[in-house]
């Protein structure tokens, strides 16, 4: 497992580089497991006066982690080091202010050039390990750009407006071109081989931007393809 890379730090926010295959936040199913939750509160003792006050608020809860991205997918983690600032980014991304930019190696060859998938996503009623474009499901909105074309896959740079959970890989899905090694919404077989190339699915956050909640300064931060990911494209080339 590699390390979990600082990006960025001061004394309000900390910009971390996660690598695919830990999980973000601690929860009942991942007892046992080493999580970037785990990995904070190990690192970082945030200095809160008012703990025991606000101890059911999100903050705590999660250690100052304000997004989420999957275990398996790489890349840019935001967090903060107090409530102020956890309350201030919150909003933010409630108001869409944070922009969010993915690299993912998806199937087939995408058209137009760029795009937007825009339908709603919800848990799947059947199982509940995966989602799905449903009726009922909360509004949800992804836009592409193609950055490249390669033999039977497209390269994208991917801007979700919305933050829903598994969105990026079930939008693409829907438009018929699901994700390299995506072993929950590219077909069993198709992933199984695909995963003796690459042991994780192709999708990376790299690049966020927001402001900061101190200074009220616009900031951007931006983290590299790994190199198992650069593997594969130069494989394809």
């Amino acid at each position: 497992m590699n390390d979990i890379k600082i990006l960025y730090e001061d004394d309000d926010i900390l910009v971390l580089d996660k690598p695919a295959g830990i999980t973000v936040n601690k929860s009942d199913t991942t007892k046992g497991d080493y999580t970037v939750q785990d990995w904070i509160e190990n690192n970082f003792k945030f200095q809160i006066s008012n703990l025991k006050l606000n101890q059911g608020s999100d903050f705590y809860g999660r250690a100052g982690i304000v997004h989420r991205i999957d275990k398996e997918t790489s890349g840019i983690l935001l967090v903060v080091k107090n409530l102020k600032a956890f309350e201030n980014l919150q909003s933010q991304f409630k108001e869409r202010k944070v922009k969010k930019t993915y690299a993912a190696l998806v199937h087939g060859e995408v058209k137009p050039d760029e795009g937007e998938i825009k339908v709603p996503v919800g848990r799947l009623p059947w199982n509940r390990k995966r989602f799905g474009v449903l009726a009922g499901g909360k509004e949800a909105a992804t836009k592409y750009k193609v950055i490249k074309r390669m033999k039977g896959y497209t390269l994208l740079e991917l801007n979700p407006e919305t933050g829903r959970t598994h969105q990026i890989r079930v939008h693409l899905k829907y438009i018929n071109h699901p994700i390299f090694a995506d072993y929950l919404y590219a077909g069993r077989k198709t992933s199984r081989d695909e995963r003796k190339v690459l042991d994780r699915v192709f999708l990376h956050a790299q690049k966020i931007s927001f402001y900061h909640p101190k200074t009220g300064e616009l900031i951007s931060f931006e983290s590299p393809l790994p190199e198992e990911l650069t593997n594969v494209l130069i494989s394809l080339n």
